[in-house]
């Protein structure tokens, strides 16, 4: 391969970009990519169940049928947030479900050249459910992957912690 060949092909890498939809918790920015995202509804009350495992954060009614919310809060051990939330509906294998977050920002256009995979100290159970980050001018953009916070997925016995795919 020619030496403008590869530099291109270095040149198209450092170009593409994902698109990514953010939402905050706290302080702290996640991403989802966009792909994933069926719908977003704000200020969403969903429906306790009694007895379900701690982080379901209940049922929503959700075009004809009722999904099942899982609350990110729960699983990276913050307290939990007063009144409503807004959701974020998923799909992945499993189907779809909702994600229940402090607030959606706006979908962000990164580049693919700025992902960090996770960090080698982060503990066995946040690195089952973060998919690594973006480098931000300012900040970090944490990614979530919707695969790894299916409710089928989550191990109802321990807080935070996903079941090996």
């Amino acid at each position: 391969m020619s030496s403008s060949a590869s530099a291109l092909q270095r040149k198209q890498k450092n170009e593409a970009v994902v698109e990514v939809c953010s939402v905050r918790l706290g302080k702290t920015l996640f991403g989802v990519p966009i792909q994933h995202i069926l719908e977003i509804i704000g200020s969403a009350r969903p429906q306790p169940i009694p007895l379900a495992p701690g982080f379901v954060g209940g049922l929503v009614h959700y075009r004809g049928d009722v999904l099942t919310t899982v609350r990110l809060r729960y699983l990276l051990d913050l307290p939990p947030l007063e009144g409503p939330q807004d959701i974020l509906v998923l799909e992945s294998a499993g189907g779809c479900f909702g994600l229940l977050v402090d607030s959606v920002g706006e979908v962000l256009t990164v580049p693919a050249a700025a992902y960090e995979p996770n960090p080698s100290i982060l503990d066995e159970r946040r690195r089952g459910l973060l998919a690594g980050a973006y480098k931000l001018k300012d900040s970090l953009l944490v990614m979530l992957d919707p695969e790894r916070l299916d409710p089928a997925r989550l191990d109802p016995a321990r807080p935070g912690a996903a079941r090996a795919a």
